[in-house]
């Protein structure tokens, strides 16, 4: 009895043990209010301070541009924000744009600061949305691509809606936002949506946080991730694998661009290639050598730049 009774009070403690833990998990993870952007960027391992002066530069030339904020309603009542700027050189034959997805913690005007100078430059329009529960945007929980693609049809439909049923939209996303167009991919896209481009998208919220977990606090994914999951389908209405990039881009009829750095440590190369080549659409892959989490287009912006141009040409 003495044995049994040892056991029984193991097992209540470590039952407790997981149940705080998945609780601190989630809290810091899933909530609006704790997700912080410092974390991330420590976590990113990506050395941003190298890149403040053209960001600096490349921002002012931004904010410079005519601009204005856009407000739609979400499938589920969201009040959605993003903010959106008018293609600088105007061409008589073609309509395009680019809606471009942020990353984790971030928002619609961070993430593209130095791409904007090459879409603003070469006569695309683009609109920068802020994802649920990120910037200006409504939301407690954060959607992780599994909500946000639901949201991107919404941006989508807005553009058309804006600039006529001849607009040729790409899509592009970093982070976060790269398995966001990934997971959108799957859908059932307006026939406007001519590309799709993934930075260093990942698979699912779970892999991705069973890799961070195992790599970078040295924890097993167990159960955080399994009670995380449970919690989530009850408060933001989806599960930690209900989406997975990997399942969405094998129904994919829209041609997607993958880059990612091969040093990224955040969310790690091989689920791009996992990713890739899974896609039925036809496809293009770029892997920049030294490039962080996030870091491939200031690593090496002659590449990307060009990557961008190849695939461009033969979609839009």
């Amino acid at each position: 009895m003495g044995i049994l009774k040892n056991t029984m009070t193991c097992l209540g403690v470590l039952a407790a043990a997981g149940v705080g833990e998945t609780a601190y998990f989630y809290r810091r993870t899933m909530k609006r209010n704790n997700a912080k952007v410092e974390r991330t960027m420590k976590m990113s391992g990506t050395d941003w301070s190298q890149y403040a002066p053209l960001m600096e530069k490349r921002k002012a030339f931004m904010m410079a541009q005519p601009h204005k904020d856009v407000y739609e309603t979400s499938f589920d009542k969201l009040k959605l924000h993003a903010t959106y700027f008018p293609a600088i050189e105007e061409n008589a034959n073609k309509k395009k744009v680019a809606i471009c997805f942020h990353g984790y913690t971030s928002q619609g005007l961070s993430d593209y600061i130095g791409l904007s100078d090459y879409y603003l430059k070469r006569g695309f329009a683009m609109l920068l949305p802020d994802a649920r529960a990120h910037g200006q945007s409504e939301g407690e929980y954060i959607g992780f691509g599994c909500l946000d693609r639901k949201d991107a049809l919404v941006w989508i439909n807005w553009v058309i809606q804006e600039l006529g049923e001849d607009v040729e939209i790409v899509l592009h996303g970093t982070s976060m936002g790269g398995a966001t167009v990934l997971m959108a991919s799957g859908l059932e896209l307006p026939a406007q949506v001519k590309g799709i481009v993934s930075d260093c998208g990942f698979t699912s919220p779970k892999e991705v946080f069973t890799h961070v977990l195992n790599t970078m606090y040295h924890l097993p994914a167990f159960p955080a991730i399994q009670g995380a999951d449970i919690i989530n389908k009850k408060l933001a209405g989806y599960g930690m694998d209900e989406c997975n990039a990997k399942r969405e881009v094998a129904k994919a009829k829209v041609p997607i661009l993958f880059i990612h750095g091969a040093n990224d440590t955040f969310v790690p190369c091989k689920m791009c290639h996992e990713i890739y080549d899974c896609c039925a659409s036809p496809k293009k892959i770029l892997i920049v050598e030294g490039a962080a989490h996030a870091e491939s287009y200031y690593k090496d912006t002659e590449k990307y730049e060009q990557a961008l141009n190849e695939f461009f040409a033969e979609t839009l």
